[in-house]
């Protein structure tokens, strides 16, 4: 949200580039036997990587063209001394011989040879990062390919472009350039060509979320070359699902990523950019995994290929990773065979090899990370004279992606001078890129890359924070204040974007304006998470922003939130142990208390962060009573919404479906078949889909056939910070969010009103997931309704039922909001001596419009 890319994509990049054949093409007219043989023995010299020897068999047949005025031929002689020099990393070599070349061919028929040497040629300027130069020649040659019918040659040419496209972040227009590549492919015999076509399909796939058909496709990829035995396409499909892999996160995803890793290194050429490319993968799998020693081991193979690697843009960013990879050792061990001097030489052979290609690109994050090395080390000056070269570096070839970084990374070495100003004017451009990036961000896959949390969402916290730093009991200024929740609000967007892989939230409503405007007795609780404290931002109607400093730790913070979780789930928080909630009261609540009561607020919207969106915030207790028991309560992902209006209840048609038998690794729901009869008696007409008659494709068709402002499915399900994981349970099978999503998109393309209010009534948040409230707030958005009433955790247990034959009862009064229907729900458990402790009556948020 992606979406959000592109965030370095040219770390680790996986896609390696293949062209159909290293030689062009055979000489277009009959030749004397003798550059006949020439020909035959450069490429035979070729295939086997002795680029030298061929180039200087390609130049005498070269110069026996030119005497014989063969200029088609010649040019095709040139073009295939152009491939050999980019093996060799001799770039200026190389564009010489492409561009005289094409300068050959220039006054002649635009023919195959013309377009093939335009595929050298954007081949060259992939290699050197040149990649928007690269789509526009490969676009002319496609071209001609298309005008000649040549359907593999266009293949080939689409695919090209697709990676091009992959590698400046444009993944949407990747991923339609290879919808129409994968028609293609599958109506063509197998070959290298429909390998590596399958594997970019399944790269994009993969990279804007779509893990499960990227999987799919990349077995696919990976089928074909083991059939024609091609090791390179099957390596290089291995590397693949191995990202696949281990972008799931389920359990043993790390083991089995290793595995296609260590395949794809066994058949892969020793010293090859590829066989490094997957040892470094599984490097940083062990390393995460902490086994150490076979870290170390693999550290000591990677160190002898690494140096054999002839310079290109690949090799590095090998190198960077690879120093990288050594980085995270030497923090978690300190371990004295890797030293900081090790990592520093490693660094520096990338600056070397970027300087000899003239990557710019490369060689302005090869700098960076060599500053952010000298900041690690506390060399802050020699840091900051590293990381301005780099961030110069990467202005200079607009690198957005890679510029961030090291603003972020200016800032940081500022502020550790004290020069708050300065280090300010650099976080406000960081974060300002990081806006401009919304779309292509998201669509970085994130576990192959890098990590969201250590990458992005810093920049967005140490941000807030440096804006909210204030001398000993002053308040931040007006503008700081504005500032610093508009940084926050950012980061909720990218986070839901982030797990979406797509950017999603484009909404109009400002709840500010709401609240100045329309709910004058409703007020708005920002709370931010830093390291050292919980900073809370509050608005009230009509009034300037307002906040409060608790200085309490993080790690405080998420401990207290995690206990409270654990102890209301075994049902240990009752009338008398309130500690926790008490405790969350005074942090959250309590400073504000002169300020709600001064303005008569009646409604608390909270905008929660982090780990808070895990806890209830009705239950809140400030030692005499629940927050429920004074105030209506809602949630909201942002401080943005769809447009905000009350119900019409004109009109109470709702889609109720539900599971009460038991399936596969999911007890059954004694209660869902009450709870759907009463919702029928409460309403005017009530859809029921229960058991059988609730599956998928029922589901969807409801969704999409008839208008229907409500929508209450009872049902398993969960919600977790990893989108693959965050699902619903229907009688065939798990409804995964994205599905979800696409059902309810299309509803909106083909139905003009929107869903009011979506319910999810038997569900809960992934255990120990401290972000698992992050996917009920993406079903919330992704699923376009205005509102969405779910549970954190799940009550297999007759007050849901109770609780929601209480909330269709009061949803149907005139003049009653739905935030009011929950709340007088609530309220009605917890004065019911069975039902109530928090356990019962807790769990159920309302998200988004509370009217």
């Amino acid at each position: 949200m992606k979406k959000f890319k592109s965030i370095i994509l040219i770390i680790l990049i996986s896609l390696l580039f293949t062209t159909l054949s290293p030689i062009l093409t055979k000489p277009t007219f009959s030749n004397p036997p003798q550059i006949e043989h020439l020909l035959d023995r450069g490429k035979k010299l070729y295939d086997v990587g002795k680029f030298e020897e061929a180039i200087g068999l390609l130049k005498q047949a070269v110069s026996r063209y030119q005497l014989n005025g063969d200029k088609l031929n010649q040019a095709v002689a040139l073009s295939n001394i152009s491939l050999a020099y980019q093996k060799l990393g001799q770039w200026q070599k190389a564009e010489t011989n492409i561009n005289n070349s094409l300068q050959l061919l220039r006054n002649l028929p635009k023919n195959i040879t013309y377009a093939q040497s335009l595929d050298v040629k954007g081949k060259l300027e992939f290699e050197k990062g040149e990649f928007q130069n690269s789509i526009i020649t490969w676009e002319e040659a496609a071209k001609i390919y298309s005008r000649l019918d040549l359907q593999p040659a266009l293949t080939q040419s689409l695919i090209n472009q697709a990676q091009a496209m992959q590698a400046l972040g444009l993944f949407i227009k990747a991923q339609k350039t290879l919808i129409s590549v994968r028609e293609n492919l599958d109506k063509q015999p197998n070959s290298v060509l429909k390998s590596v076509g399958l594997r970019s399909i399944g790269d994009v796939l993969r990279i804007i979320g779509n893990v499960d058909e990227s999987k799919t496709v990349l077995l696919q990829s990976l089928d074909v070359a083991s059939t024609l035995k091609a090791n390179q396409a099957k390596s290089e499909a291995l590397v693949s699902l191995g990202n696949t892999v281990r972008v799931q996160e389920n359990i043993g995803s790390q083991t089995s990523a290793i595995k296609y890793y260590q395949e794809a290194a066994n058949i892969a050429p020793i010293n090859s950019n590829l066989r490094l490319q997957a040892q470094l993968n599984i490097l940083n799998l062990l390393v995460g995994m902490e086994n150490i020693n076979a870290a170390m081991e693999l550290i000591s193979q990677i160190r002898t290929e690494i140096k054999q690697l002839s310079p290109n843009r690949k090799s590095v960013f090998i190198c960077i990773n690879f120093a990288k990879a050594l980085k995270k050792i030497k923090q978690k061990t300190n371990i004295e065979t890797v030293s900081w001097l090790d990592i520093a030489q490693v660094l520096s052979n990338a600056v070397k090899q970027a300087e000899i290609i003239k990557d710019k690109r490369a060689l302005a994050y090869a700098l960076g990370n060599l500053g952010q090395l000298y900041e690690q080390t506390e060399q802050f000056d020699a840091a900051r004279k590293l990381t301005q070269k780099a961030l110069n570096m990467a202005n200079s070839v607009r690198a957005e992606d890679i510029s961030y970084q090291f603003q972020w990374q200016m800032g940081r070495l500022y502020r550790r001078k004290g020069n708050i100003k300065k280090a300010i004017k650099f976080y406000d451009a960081a974060w300002n890129i990081l806006k401009s990036l919304r779309s292509d961000l998201v669509a970085v896959d994130s576990n192959v890359q890098f990590s969201f949390r250590e990458s992005i969402e810093p920049v967005y916290r140490e941000y807030a924070d440096l804006l909210l730093k204030t001398a000993k009991n002053k308040q931040p200024s007006k503008q700081k204040l504005i500032a610093a929740r508009e940084v926050i609000e950012s980061l909720q967007l990218a986070q839901i974007d982030n797990f979406f892989n797509s950017a999603c939230f484009n909404t109009k409503v400002v709840l500010d304006d709401i609240v100045d405007r329309q709910n004058l007795k409703t007020a708005i609780v920002y709370p931010i998470i830093l390291p050292d404290r919980l900073e809370v931002i509050l608005k009230l109607p009509l009034s300037s922003l307002v906040s409060y400093s608790n200085f309490i730790s993080q790690k405080e913070v998420e401990k207290t939130i995690q206990k409270l979780r654990t102890d209301i789930e075994e049902r240990k928080i009752g009338a008398d142990n309130q500690a926790e909630f008490q405790k969350l009261y005074s942090w959250l609540l309590q400073p504000a208390e002169k300020y709600l009561e001064n303005s008569n607020i009646e409604t608390l919207v909270f905008v929660l962060d982090g780990s808070l969106r895990n806890i209830p915030p009705a239950a809140l207790h400030d030692g005499r009573k629940y927050l429920i028991e004074k105030y209506t309560v809602a949630v909201s992902p942002g401080l943005q919404q769809y447009e905000l209006k009350p119900l019409q209840k004109t009109r109470f048609n709702v889609l109720t479906g539900g599971l009460s038998e038991e399936r596969t690794n999911f007890p059954k729901l004694d209660y869902v078949e009450q709870e759907l009869q009463q919702i029928k008696f409460h309403v005017s007409d009530a859809k029921i889909l229960l058991n059988e008659k609730f599956t998928s494709d029922a589901v969807e068709k409801q969704v999409n056939k008839k208008t229907y402002p409500i929508v209450h499915l009872a049902t398993h399900g969960q919600f977790s910070s990893n989108s693959d994981e965050t699902f619903l349970l229907a009688y065939d099978g798990r409804i995964k969010v994205k599905e979800l999503s696409r059902w309810l998109h299309d509803r909106r393309e083909n139905l003009p009103q929107p869903i009011e209010l979506l319910v999810l009534s038997a569900c809960e948040t992934a255990t120990g997931d401290n972000e698992a409230a992050l996917g009920l707030a993406g079903v919330a958005i992704q699923a376009g309704a205005r509102s969405t009433v779910a549970s954190l955790w799940a009550l297999n247990d007759a007050s849901t039922a109770e609780l929601m034959n209480h909330f269709y009862h009061q949803l149907t009064k005139p003049n009653i909001a739905k935030a009011q229907a929950l709340r007088h729900a609530q309220l009605s458990l917890l004065k019911n001596e069975e039902y109530s402790i928090p356990y019962f009556w807790a769990p159920y948020v309302l998200i988004g419009n509370w009217l």
